[in-house]
């Protein structure tokens, strides 16, 4: 009986969550996804990609693609200043890095502060885990594994679920 009343309090530890902006919207991904975050630098293109794919870069020796989240979500034109850092993600047994306008900070959200996004009839809500208001800033939580293993990106290997 113990293992099932640990596994009821786990589910109310709170989450963690790396908060970031792409245009004028506030964005969190998981924070055990995070391996570092990095200011952003120019990037090797490789042909045929998607525009969102910016290009690899070389990471102590592992080559790591890039994704430029602005363009990915189709927030206007990506422009990179002192603020634009690529958070470097650890997906399964991939490295991949984002391009994100700016880091904010670290949150802890409690399930019950994680709601459900509306239906939107144009917009795949599947890669998003929810929205959070914390004081007055709305976060929109992206499940950033489901999105990176979409087929559209194939980034990593979708689990087998």
């Amino acid at each position: 009986m113990l293992p099932s009343k640990r596994r009821r309090e786990d589910t109310r530890k709170p989450r963690e969550f790396l908060t970031f902006t792409l245009g004028g919207e506030e964005y969190a991904i998981d924070i055990l996804k995070v391996q570092e975050i990095r200011g952003y630098e120019s990037v090797t293109r490789i042909a045929n990609t998607p525009t969102f794919i910016k290009g690899v870069i070389n990471l102590r020796g592992l080559i790591v693609p890039i994704v430029d989240m602005r363009i990915k979500f189709n927030l206007g034109e990506a422009v990179y200043n002192e603020f634009t850092v690529t958070v470097i993600l650890n997906l399964g047994k991939r490295v991949i890095g984002i391009v994100v306008d700016s880091v904010s900070d670290v949150i802890s959200l409690n399930e019950e502060e994680i709601r459900p996004a509306p239906e939107f009839g144009t917009f795949d809500m599947q890669y998003l885990l929810g929205l959070a208001a914390v004081n007055d800033r709305m976060l929109i939580l992206v499940d950033i594994e489901r999105l990176m293993s979409s087929a559209e990106m194939a980034l990593i290997e979708q689990s087998a679920t």
